[in-house]
């Protein structure tokens, strides 16, 4: 699969990514609506942008700026095989 590269397609494919996002969340929050519901969502979200933070910024920019990744299973790879160099020459 190619890269992409026209900054149309990425704005389109943003756009997507943030209706999907939105018109989930609505409708998990109008299937259940109480309190707990809403910030048991608001908390996975943003944990889940955290995780994404760390594993595209803080592990190319502080942990190994040496590796690009090319996605969170490439991070995971990297992580994993990170750790089982650790523990070889510890």
């Amino acid at each position: 699969m190619r890269d992409l590269e026209n900054a149309r397609w990425m704005y389109l494919k943003a756009v997507l990514f943030a209706s999907i996002g939105v018109t989930s969340s609505t409708l998990i929050i109008l299937s259940n609506l109480t309190l707990q519901t809403c910030l048991l969502l608001v908390l996975a979200l943003w944990s889940c942008c955290r995780l994404y933070y760390f594993a595209f910024y803080v592990i190319e920019k502080y942990i190994d700026p040496t590796y690009k990744f090319s996605g969170l299973f490439s991070a995971a790879k990297h992580l994993t095989d990170s750790c089982r160099s650790y523990k070889r020459f510890r």
